[in-house]
């Protein structure tokens, strides 16, 4: 894996779909830890087979990345943008949320269990 920083573009582009998604239904997947990533595994797989390297690699970056991080870095977004799906993913209390979901597409980008 590359050395660069994960910058605010990379993570924004991975939760791009999950930003979508109303607040007040995120809050609820996140309070029930639902594994999203699991629920869209072939439409995740379609998306795969059209990605290059380069786009791989940031997704690895960001999936490698620690939670407390990207959350982060997902509050520094919220702050600009006002995006309310940021803001409860930026909370702490979303970090197993955000774990499981992570570490089930990083099993589906690069078959690690």
């Amino acid at each position: 894996m590359q050395d660069e920083n994960i910058t605010e573009e990379d993570v924004i582009e991975i939760m791009d779909q999950v930003i979508k998604v109303p607040n007040i239904i995120l809050k609820g997947m996140v309070s029930r830890n639902i594994n999203i990533v699991k629920k869209f595994e072939n439409q995740i797989l379609d998306y795969k087979s059209t990605l290059q390297n380069d786009e791989l690699l940031k997704i690895r970056k960001v999936i490698e990345t620690p939670v407390s991080e990207l959350q982060k870095i997902l509050l520094n977004v919220y702050k600009t943008t006002n995006k309310k799906q940021l803001k409860t993913l930026a909370d702490p209390q979303s970090k197993h949320f955000i774990e499981t979901n992570l570490n089930y597409l990083d099993m589906i980008y690069f078959n690690k269990k």
